[in-house]
C-alpha cells in the first residue's frame, strides 16, 4: 500500500480500525411455569445456554445531514463480525459470503458506536455471528453475517451488461466541484468512494428516461491494504451508496425533489467472488417494485472484465409528496 492516501479514505480506514473493548460469556436460562405449578399442556422450556459476545467501539463518520450512514455501520459490523471468525482456529481463512442487516434507528454522526458481536456457531465450512450496533443505550442496525471456507463446486454467473468505459464519464467530484453547498462539498472532499454514473446522476435533475434500470461505475479513491476483510467490508460500505436511486429513476424524481424522505429499511448482500475494493467496478441496479412508501432495489456488482462478484438487495422508506 502506498503511504500518500486522500484524507477521506484514511478517514474510512480509520473508521474501520476498531477498538476491541473485551469479551463476555453470558448464561442464558429459562424462566419457571408461574408460581412452579406444572402443568399438561405446558411447552417445554429451552436448556440453559451460553453466548460468547465481544464488544468493539468505532468512531462515526461526519455527515452533511448530521445522521451516520448506513454504509459505515455496514461495514463496521463487517469488520468487527470478520474479527472474532479470525479469532478461532481455523478461522482465517474463512471469507464472507453473506450478510443481512435491519436499519432500526438513525445514528448520531457526532457519537462512536458500540459493535456487540455474538458467536452463533463455528462449524466445519461455515462460521456465523450477529452483530448489534448500539448508540445512546439502543441498536440502531441488527446484523447476521456467515463466513465461509473457500471451496468448489459448480459455478455461472450472469453477463455484465455493455455501458459506457468509466474513463470516457465524470465523477460526482467533477460534476459538482466549486459548488457551494454542504452535500455538493460533502461529494467533492469528503468521500472516499469514487462514483460515475453511465446515465447520468439524480442529484439536481430527473433522468431524462423513466427506467428502473441504471448502473454506476465505482471505486475507492486510492488503494487500500491487501487484507481481503477491508475489501469487503468497503465494498459493504459502497453499496450503500445510489441503489435507491433505480427507485427514484423510474418515477422522475431527482435527490432534490421537495418534501422527498428517504432511508434505508434493510440491507442483504452476498460476496459470489474475490475482488478489490480499490479498481473499478461496476453496480449495476434494478428496481422491481415500489409501493406503499416503500422501494425496492437490486444490484449486481461487476469487475471491469466481467466478474461477478457480489448481488446486494434493499429496501428503502422511499416518501414523495402526493
Amino acid at each position: 500500500m502506498t503511504t500518500e492516501q486522500p484524507a477521506p479514505l484514511l478517514d474510512l480506514l480509520a473508521t474501520l480500525d476498531l477498538e476491541e473493548l473485551g469479551s463476555a460469556q453470558v448464561s442464558v436460562q429459562p424462566l419457571s411455569t408461574a408460581g412452579g405449578l406444572a402443568r399438561a399442556d405446558a411447552v417445554p422450556l429451552p436448556e440453559t445456554f451460553a453466548e460468547d459476545i465481544t464488544l468493539f467501539r468505532g468512531q462515526s463518520q461526519k455527515q452533511p445531514h448530521g445522521r451516520v450512514f448506513g454504509g459505515q455501520v455496514l461495514a463496521q459490523g463487517v469488520v468487527a463480525s470478520g474479527r472474532t471468525v479470525r479469532a478461532v482456529e481455523g478461522g482465517a481463512d474463512r471469507r464472507l459470503h453473506s450478510l443481512h442487516a435491519y436499519f432500526m434507528r438513525p445514528g448520531d454522526d457526532t457519537q462512536p458506536i458500540t459493535f456487540s458481536v455474538e458467536r452463533m456457531r463455528d462449524g466445519r465450512s461455515f462460521s456465523t455471528r450477529r452483530v448489534h450496533a448500539i448508540q445512546h443505550g439502543k441498536p440502531i442496525l441488527s446484523m447476521s453475517c456467515s463466513f465461509q471456507v473457500p471451496d468448489t463446486g459448480l459455478d455461472h454467473q450472469d453477463t455484465a451488461p455493455v455501458v459506457a468505459d468509466p474513463s470516457t464519464l465524470p465523477s460526482l467530484a467533477d460534476v459538482f466541484a466549486g459548488v457551494d453547498h454542504p452535500t455538493a462539498r460533502h461529494i467533492v472532499e469528503g468521500r472516499a468512494i469514487e462514483q460515475r454514473h453511465v446515465e447520468g446522476h439524480l442529484f439536481v435533475e430527473p433522468a431524462g428516461e423513466r427506467v428502473a434500470d441504471q448502473n454506476v461505475w465505482m471505486r475507492a479513491i486510492g488503494e487500500l491494504p491487501d487484507d481481503p476483510l477491508v475489501h469487503e467490508a468497503v465494498l459493504a460500505y459502497a453499496s450503500d451508496y445510489s441503489l435507491l436511486e433505480s427507485i427514484l429513476r423510474r418515477h422522475g424524481r431527482p435527490w432534490s425533489t421537495r418534501g422527498l424522505r428517504a432511508a434505508s429499511l434493510d440491507h442483504a448482500m452476498w460476496f459470489h467472488r474475490p475482488a478489490r475494493a480499490d479498481q473499478w467496478l461496476l453496480y449495476a441496479q434494478h428496481s422491481p417494485s415500489a409501493q406503499g412508501g416503500r422501494g425496492l432495489g437490486i444490484g449486481r456488482m461487476f469487475t471491469a472484465d466481467g466478474t461477478l462478484v457480489a448481488t446486494v438487495a434493499q429496501e428503502g422508506m422511499v416518501r414523495v409528496p402526493d
